[in-house]
């Protein structure tokens, strides 16, 4: 009696302490699952940060970027490429000739599948603004045992290219525009040589034509010269508060023989006493270029009018008018471009070197202010500019 009593307290011992075991382990196994789905929630998490740092990272590289997978389906494209294809909804899963028509890419992703890698490979895009220029480097991956993902890499060549060629016109038309008075010079000098140095008229005539091609020269370079200190910042400003009407009384008598020559004349209409806060030698000479281009190229007996306003911002607003046929719509967008001529056989006769409006432009922005072209449907060009009309205006760098 007393042993099955014994063996009865020692199976329900037993049972109690094989339930406290099981609850025990219960217990350690929803806190072990407990703690795997916060594992798992802390790496889903973790992984969408990794991938949204991917996806900022590639976004901001001025690159543009594609990676494919095994298949040759995008995985990612970032925001430059998106830009360059106008690629407003989401690709991801699609193939790249579906999401990007460029054969070109298709090709070179190809290659790159074959070879490895394609380095340096140009590619030349043609939009509706402006013409692409890109060096596009791509490279194959191992996704899987049996497949190889690809990334493409595009870097944007275009303002390299274009500061090359605008590198390789400057000199094309600085050696044709020094090349001219040159050939002209050393054609009468020649001349003279041959023996007619000795025929008074003949020699009178020939030293004047010397005399015109190498101030023609001279102009050239000094021209040149201002251009390069302006747009590299070397010339230093000194403002100060100038009335603007001496300035253009200044520029009108510097410039009365040559209007007198065309029967051209000149006046001022200001709205007030304005003052302008500028380097009164900087904006003589635009003044004087833009008055002077109104008499050689406006109306024989036609007139040139200097206007003056204070416009908006404490800003003075100028305005030099003439009367002329006027400038073609097709070259008023590139008038104040480097060697631009509207007509160059009369410009080239008048003597002029092609780059006094981008020295206007330049001084202009160097004190703060913008120009541009004013012309309508008549005839006649008026060119505005704005200049600063106190000090707290901050005279800046401008390229």
């Amino acid at each position: 009696m007393v042993v099955s009593i014994c063996l009865a307290i020692a199976l329900v011992a037993e049972i109690l302490f094989s339930r406290s075991k099981l609850q025990q382990a219960r217990e350690e196994n929803q806190a072990s699952q407990t703690a795997l789905a916060d594992l798992q929630a802390r790496y889903s998490l973790e992984q969408q940060e990794v991938a949204q740092r991917q996806d900022a990272l590639f976004d901001h590289m001025v690159e543009g970027v594609v990676i494919l997978d095994g298949q040759g389906r995008i995985r990612l494209v970032n925001a430059a490429m998106r830009e360059l294809f106008g690629i407003t909804v989401d690709v991801r899963g699609k193939r790249l000739i579906e999401a990007i028509r460029s054969h070109e890419i298709q090709e070179i992703v190809n290659e790159a599948t074959d070879k490895g890698h394609v380095t340096g490979r140009d590619l030349v895009i043609a939009a509706a603004a402006e013409t692409k220029y890109f060096a596009v480097n791509a490279s194959s991956y191992e996704e899987s045992e049996a497949e190889a993902g690809g990334i493409v890499i595009l870097h944007d060549l275009t303002t390299f290219r274009q500061l090359e060629s605008g590198r390789r016109e400057f000199v094309a038309n600085v050696s044709h525009e020094l090349r001219t008075p040159l050939s002209m010079i050393k054609g009468y000098v020649e001349t003279l040589i041959e023996g007619n140095v000795n025929d008074p008229s003949l020699q009178s005539r020939f030293l004047g034509k010397i005399q015109k091609h190498s101030d023609r020269l001279t102009y050239l370079i000094e021209d040149l010269l201002a251009l390069s200190q302006l747009e590299s910042n070397q010339i230093a400003l000194s403002p100060a508060d100038v009335p603007l009407q001496a300035l253009v009384s200044r520029v009108f008598d510097d410039l009365q023989d040559k209007a007198e020559e065309r029967g051209v004349s000149l006046s001022a209409a200001f709205e007030d006493d304005l003052s302008v806060w500028v380097d009164a030698d900087r904006i003589i000479q635009v003044l004087q270029n833009l008055i002077e281009n109104g008499i050689k190229y406006g109306r024989p007996e036609g007139q040139v009018l200097v206007r003056a306003k204070l416009g908006e911002d404490r800003f003075v607003v100028v305005t030099v008018f003439d009367d002329g046929p006027g400038i073609p719509a097709e070259a008023r967008d590139r008038v104040f471009e480097r060697f631009f001529r509207v007509d160059k056989a009369r410009s080239r006769e008048q003597g002029g070197t092609g780059l006094g409006l981008a020295i206007v432009k330049h001084i202009v922005q160097t004190h703060g202010g913008r120009v541009w072209l004013e012309q309508g449907d008549e005839q006649g060009t008026a060119f505005s500019f704005t200049l600063p009309a106190q000090s707290s205006v901050q005279c800046t760098e401008y390229s």
